[in-house]
């Protein structure tokens, strides 16, 4: 959900950019006039002399009291929603993991390899193509990403049940963890329909 609503946010904001970024060239080139077509009449750039915001526009609110606290409350919480928006996309992955020794002291695992070796794990089990695995969360309370890809006979259930009891369990206890939630999707690989003559 969240990589379609940065698509598509993205994309609306190119296209904007865009339309805007040209009609200025448009206007400050003079290519109206030299490639002979008009721009609606709503449209603020007609020429190389013209500017993006004129003084009429700069001092036609001025005077009202209600203006400036209007400007700033709308760009702070424009600003607040920028914000917003970038700490959502930080959903990175672990590089360190804490966990806890016997004696009191406390261990580093490097994420990346316990990732690699439930991958391992699960990609050894019987109907699955493809494992990827991305450990999200608190270095000390992390949370396990994983994606399946499913051969067409596997079965999903059965699958997963393995990946629980034998990949998600023998990581769990590697690390010393007391638990490892995880989050599981199942694909299943598409495969082109054979001839036979």
């Amino acid at each position: 959900m969240r990589k379609t609503v940065n698509r598509v946010l993205l994309g609306l904001l190119g296209l904007g950019l865009f339309a805007l970024g040209s009609g200025v060239l448009l206007g400050g080139l003079d290519l109206q006039r030299r490639w002979g077509f008009g721009m609606p009449g709503w449209w603020p750039f007609r020429g190389p002399d013209d500017v993006v915001l004129g003084a009429e526009g700069r001092t036609r609110w001025r005077e009202e009291g209600w203006w400036w606290p209007t400007v700033i409350a709308v760009l702070a919480v424009l600003l607040a929603l920028l914000l917003w928006w970038l700490l959502a996309q930080r959903r990175h992955r672990l590089d360190r993991i804490l966990v806890d020794g016997e004696d009191g002291a406390v261990a580093r695992l490097d994420g990346r390899t316990l990732e690699d070796a439930i991958e391992e794990e699960a990609q050894a089990q019987e109907g699955v193509s493809r494992a990827h695995v991305r450990l999200t969360g608190r270095r000390t309370a992390p949370t396990a990403r994983v994606r399946l890809l499913l051969e067409p006979y596997a079965d999903p259930a059965r699958t997963l049940g393995r990946l629980s009891r034998e990949a998600l369990a023998h990581a769990r206890d590697s690390a010393g963890l007391d638990r490892l939630p995880s989050k599981v999707r199942l694909r299943e690989a598409r495969h082109r329909a054979r001839r036979t003559a």
